[in-house]
């Protein structure tokens, strides 16, 4: 693994679990985390010591406003997004923002327009297309060793909390199976097949409202299909698997995590078998893109383009018109 000869230095927008993950894969890869910024008195400070960063401050401003932060990961819960990387960005510095990267399509295409007026990089943390097992794929798919792909199947399944106060089941936080666990495989989907032509969908709501489980049908171009199960109160299998007319690809679980997969024949022939050997959980991957990126004088990733990152959260829009759901926040 290689990084920019000058790596950026990395400001943590909150201190919560995601955000502990992040920056402990940024310090696996010898990256520079140069501060936090945190709302819980005390909050900045403890992740700060945990992790050896220099600068805490005690509010999302004060982070935004640290000359000494290039880049800030946006690590706040999803109803949050939008303002918190529109903070950053109006104060000069790159984002990285946690999937879902906003709670809508609107507000996606807010944050895109606020990077391009200013001419700096705000890329999705889907975390998965970076990962190494998800190049190989790509490069897989790209040689034309699956022949037609014609369907895509992939699950998110956890047993989370059947508690109607965990955040997994608050509607206010935008709470929920989709944009929690369902944006790893529709984003999946996206990935190898294109942009959805027809989208069907349906769910469980649960006792708050929030989506407890989702199912997608969509169909793309050239009739190829691609179905997704999430839920967030029940543990399923985890896998994922792409199937073409001459060979299919099947990866293990847990999927979206640094794993192994293999490509077998239509016959059965099992002609490639990966495994990963990733150091840390893999986060790092993602931000070693967005440095390269910026170093080579860009402003938009190429696995996962800003437009697509919109178009997806417009997909997961179009789902929960179809099943019923609304967040507090979004306007009646």
């Amino acid at each position: 693994m290689t990084t920019p000869e000058k790596g950026l230095r990395w400001g943590i927008l909150a201190a919560g679990g995601i955000a502990s993950l992040f920056t402990k894969d940024l310090r696996t890869a010898g990256l520079d985390v140069a501060a936090v910024g945190a709302r819980r008195p005390g909050a900045a400070a403890e992740f700060a010591a945990r992790f050896g960063i220099p600068h805490a401050h005690e509010s999302y401003e004060a982070l935004a406003e640290d000359p000494d932060v290039d880049i800030v990961y946006v690590a706040t819960p999803h109803p949050q997004h939008a303002a918190n990387a529109i903070l950053a960005l109006e104060h000069g510095k790159h984002v990285l923002v946690e999937k879902p990267f906003t709670l809508n399509a609107a507000e996606a295409a807010r944050v895109r327009d606020v990077a391009r007026e200013r001419g700096l990089l705000a890329m999705e943390a889907m975390w998965t297309r970076y990962l190494p097992h998800m190049v190989r794929i790509r490069e897989i798919l790209a040689a034309g060793t699956l022949g037609d792909v014609r369907a895509v199947f992939a699950d998110h399944t956890q047993r989370i909390s059947s508690d109607p106060l965990h955040r997994i089941n608050a509607l206010e936080l935008g709470g929920g199976a989709l944009l929690d666990l369902g944006i790893y495989p529709i984003s999946f989907a996206w990935d190898v097949l294109g942009a959805p032509l027809t989208i069907a969908s349906a769910a469980h709501l649960g006792q708050t409202g929030a989506d407890n489980e989702v199912a997608t049908i969509f169909t793309h171009a050239g009739g190829a299909i691609s179905t997704s199960i999430s839920a967030s109160g029940s543990a399923g299998p985890n896998t994922a698997h792409i199937v073409g007319v001459d060979a299919r690809i099947d990866i293990d679980r847990v999927w979206y995590n640094a794993t192994s997969f293999r490509v077998t024949a239509a016959g059965g022939t099992v002609l490639e078998d990966y495994v990963s050997e990733v150091e840390g959980r893999g986060m790092q991957y993602q931000a070693i893109a967005a440095e390269g990126i910026i170093a080579a004088g860009r402003t938009d990733s190429d696995l996962l383009p800003i437009d697509e990152t919109v178009a997806i959260m417009g997909t997961l829009d179009e789902v929960r018109r179809q099943i019923g759901l609304r967040y507090p926040s979004e306007a009646n």
